[in-house]
């Protein structure tokens, strides 16, 4: 068979797996078809299929369709974070500011130390955690990171199926989640600076500034229907520039789309966009993600490693909730429903950790136990937020917004009418 055929089999084997094990087996309550596109992604890599049939995976996934496919993975993928940055509502967190920091920067401190402190015990117990270019600093800021962040674009997903997604409660949800939005890139950019290139990224982040201002500019003053074109140039550019310095093309994605505004577009079109995303081609970055999985250091080390920062991750998402709910003084439960809806992991922790392994600063087997964790802990959220949602509302509690108090009630708070 010639490329382009191999490259189609490939491609049927994207979206047909998954797809069949997601509609036959009804998994929706606990994983949602991107996250079975995920494990479908580590299930077709080397390390399942490639060690069981590798004269198979040898066949399909060649060195050529791995290029063609990571083409095609890395354009979705900078799209995909290019329209998370659009829909980042900083004014909403801004004009909250107040209980939004203070729930945003626990719900994001507690998991981001718990995390490193497992990665210290990871470096520390084992060999074959960093990467040829990675420093223990980094590696541990870096896990911890991927500890603490949200998924955003999961998150969105979850809220719609709870059917909170615009209730209160779920806006406040996506403000916290957008703060740390913000700062799992600003880590990002921190963990890739680079001192023999601060020159170029000095340069960069001058030139960003200067180009910012004059696409703000332009946007408003061209037809609607011709801001997704100039749109998708625009990420082109940045992404090409932030790679150029130093940095990487998804920092620049990111930055791409933050610097836009959500109301120059069409909410209905960005929705169906960002679906349409999902649905076309998201699915190839998935499988490229999951050809990355290594097990190099051993198979029950890489499952210890992904149990280990399951718990941090979990444990310190929810013990920073708490500490803000109690501070704010929310009622008995909403604290615990917000924290599990908050590490809902997956995407972005996905897309952080392939930046770490595309710089070397983390190996193939932590690659893999971060995927393993953000698989985990993702399919955990629905069935565990479910029943809470459930007992809340059971006892007639009513979702109130933090703008204000609702019938002497407390800002911020699902309390007893």
């Amino acid at each position: 068979m010639n490329t382009s055929e191999v490259f189609l089999i490939a491609m049927l084997l994207i979206y047909s797996v998954p797809y069949l094990v997601w509609r036959l087996g009804r998994t929706e309550h606990y994983a949602p078809l991107v996250v079975v596109q995920i494990i479908g992604g580590i299930l077709l890599g080397p390390g399942v299929l490639g060690a069981v049939y590798p004269g198979y995976y040898a066949a399909v996934f060649d060195p050529q369709v791995i290029g063609a496919l990571n083409g095609i993975a890395w354009w979705a993928v900078m799209i995909f974070v290019w329209i998370a940055g659009i829909e980042l509502d900083v004014s909403q967190a801004w004009a909250r500011r107040g209980e939004t920091a203070l729930t945003a920067g626990l719900a994001l401190i507690a998991p981001l130390v718990a995390g490193g402190a497992a990665a210290v015990v990871m470096l520390t117990l084992g060999t074959g955690w960093i990467g040829e270019a990675g420093q223990p600093w980094q590696v541990v800021l870096g896990i911890g990171m991927a500890c603490a962040v949200t998924a955003l674009p999961i998150l969105v997903l979850f809220l719609e199926k709870l059917d909170i997604l615009r209730e209160p409660i779920g806006q406040r949800i996506l403000r916290y989640a957008s703060a740390d939005d913000v700062a799992i890139w600003g880590v990002l950019a921190l963990i890739l600076l680079d001192w023999q290139r601060m020159g170029r990224q000095g340069g960069f982040l001058i030139g960003f500034a200067v180009a910012a201002w004059l696409i703000r500019w332009l946007m408003p003053r061209i037809p609607a229907r011709d801001r997704w074109y100039v749109g998708l140039i625009w990420l082109a550019a940045c992404g090409f520039a932030a790679d150029w310095s130093g940095l990487h093309f998804m920092v620049g994605a990111f930055l791409s789309g933050a610097v836009l505004d959500a109301r120059w577009f069409d909410r209905k079109a960005m929705d169906g966009f960002r679906d349409n995303i999902l649905l076309a081609v998201m699915p190839v970055f998935f499988l490229s993600t999951g050809l990355r999985t290594n097990w190099d250091v051993g198979g029950a080390a890489v499952f210890g490693a992904a149990a280990l920062l399951l718990a941090a991750s979990v444990a310190g998402k929810l013990a920073g909730v708490h500490l803000a709910g109690r501070l704010l003084k929310w009622a008995p439960g909403e604290a615990s429903a917000v924290g599990w809806l908050l590490q809902t992991k997956a995407l972005i922790m996905i897309i952080f950790a392939n930046v770490l392994l595309d710089r070397h600063i983390i190996t193939g087997a932590t690659f893999t136990a971060l995927l393993l964790m953000a698989v985990a802990s993702t399919m955990l959220t629905v069935p565990i937020v479910t029943p809470k949602l459930q007992r809340l509302k059971r006892g007639a509690f009513a979702v109130v917004d933090d703008a204000g108090p609702i019938s002497g009630i407390d800002d911020g708070s699902l309390a007893k009418r």
